[in-house]
């Protein structure tokens, strides 16, 4: 039986970080201060003959419009206060690279100081990790609107699932946040007007909590040539959402805090197995393939920011995406053709950047609120889609995941026991054997192995 919960010693083992020479560090400084969206390192960028950096963990920002995360508790982004976001990286290493974002808001932010940490418990974190993240050599940056930014390197030992602490002091209007409203890790944040507390071990000032991600979207760490990311690109279900009712909210605090989802079990798995593969997960809550967000805070379609979440990783060889149910329940609902069209698309893009992908069927949905509620009649067209992607050869794989969730005495409907109260998002035995259930040898992983 695969552990769940935050094991140790997963990641570069560190008989290959000793390998990484401090030469590296120097030739990439250069790319890691660039602080605009096009900062992201392109596939390889390190070469095949020396270290490269990876992601390991990502969270894609859906909106700036912090409202309440999905435990409906409200966010109080404001003005002059400090948030500790904290993140899980899946592979680990010596040296990393933080990656913030001012997505979807008209205006700049600027970020005072940024530190970065390992995390002790609650809003406290480990002194002896705590180091000031800077770009560019500056410790303060001002993000542009709509803009993403791209730390200098930083020197800190990292083990994956090992709880990192990214904290950020807005000085100015930090009202617009950009955010993940399903990030499931606890954060905490100081009340608007408590000002900077990134350099406090404590955390004492930071009294506000919300699992929603804020301004945090990414790490990167410098790894060998053999390392590569997949990346997972998805709706509520690949976020591991898992609402506590039949209609959605709130979140199940059961699964908070505890890396239950398919992505977790699957990096568990590669890991085990001795795949060099990060696995990161650019899924948002209610997002669509085709069209932009179906209500606020679930963002653009996967095809609009295919470029930006997906394509731009650091170290990126493989794409999993598993979409389609939002595009069935939520109106103007697309047609098979149209969806056949979007995936292809994707296709094209991914391979023309040298990338597989890996095309996942879409699971049963007809007794949930959303898409039974909304669009009763949706699931033929399922049906119709998840044919053709069984038959189709644009992609390079096709992982079943409809296959292992439909309940064999209803197929229209998840099975009962491996799916949450919402009977639409898988509960952990659900993800569990969504992640067993792909093969681990169909992934291309470096093409410098």
């Amino acid at each position: 039986m695969k552990r769940r919960g935050n094991p140790r010693g997963l990641g570069i083992p560190k008989r290959y970080r000793s390998a990484l020479p401090a030469f590296a560090l120097a030739c990439l400084l250069a790319a890691a201060t660039a602080t605009a969206a096009t900062a992201h390192a392109e596939p390889g960028d390190g070469g095949c003959g020396s270290p490269h950096w990876v992601g390991s963990w990502l969270m894609s920002p859906s909106d700036a419009v912090p409202v309440s995360d999905m435990a409906l508790t409200p966010t109080r982004s404001l003005f002059d206060q400090t948030y500790r976001i904290v993140v899980v990286p899946h592979l680990g290493g010596q040296t990393l690279r933080i990656h913030l974002t001012n997505r979807h808001n008209p205006l700049p932010v600027t970020f005072g100081a940024v530190t970065v940490a390992a995390q002790d418990q609650g809003s406290t974190i480990r002194p002896d990790t705590l180091r000031q993240v800077t770009f560019g050599g500056q410790g303060s940056v001002t993000a542009a609107p709509d803009a993403d930014l791209v730390s200098d390197p930083i020197q800190l030992d990292v083990d994956a699932f090992e709880p990192l602490a990214i904290s950020v002091f807005v000085p100015g209007l930090s009202v617009m946040a950009a955010e993940n409203i399903v990030g499931l890790s606890t954060s905490y944040y100081g009340p608007p007007g408590s000002g900077d507390h990134t350099a406090d071990p404590a955390g004492d000032a930071l009294t506000q909590t919300t699992t929603s991600v804020l301004f945090a979207f990414g790490v990167d760490v410098l790894a060998p040539a053999a390392y590569s990311s997949v990346v997972t690109v998805g709706d509520s279900i690949s976020t591991g959402y898992e609402g506590a009712t039949y209609y959605e909210g709130p979140q199940d605090p059961a699964v908070v805090d505890r890396n239950l989802r398919y992505t977790d079990f699957l990096q568990r798995r590669l890991t085990a197995a001795g795949i060099p593969l990060s696995v990161l997960n650019s899924s948002t809550w209610g997002n669509r393939l085709v069209l932009d967000e179906t209500i606020p805070q679930t963002g653009p379609g996967a095809l609009a920011r295919l470029q930006r979440d997906v394509i731009d990783t650091a170290g990126i060889s493989d794409v999993i995406l598993a979409m389609g149910t939002n595009d069935l329940a939520f109106p103007p609902t697309q047609t098979p053709e149209q969806l056949a069209a979007a995936y292809t698309d994707v296709a094209d893009r991914l391979h023309a950047a040298g990338i597989r992908l890996h095309l996942a069927t879409i699971p049963p949905s007809v007794r949930s609120f959303i898409a039974g509620g909304i669009s009763p009649n949706s699931d033929p067209v399922r049906q119709q889609v998840n044919a053709w992607i069984r038959s189709q050869h644009v992609a390079d794989d096709v992982i079943d995941f409809d296959a292992v969730l439909r309940d064999p005495a209803d197929p229209a409907a998840d099975r009962p026991d491996l799916v949450s109260p919402t009977l639409v998002h898988p509960n952990p035995r659900g993800h569990q054997a969504m992640a067993d259930s792909i093969d681990l040898g169909v992934f291309q992983g470096s093409r410098c192995r």
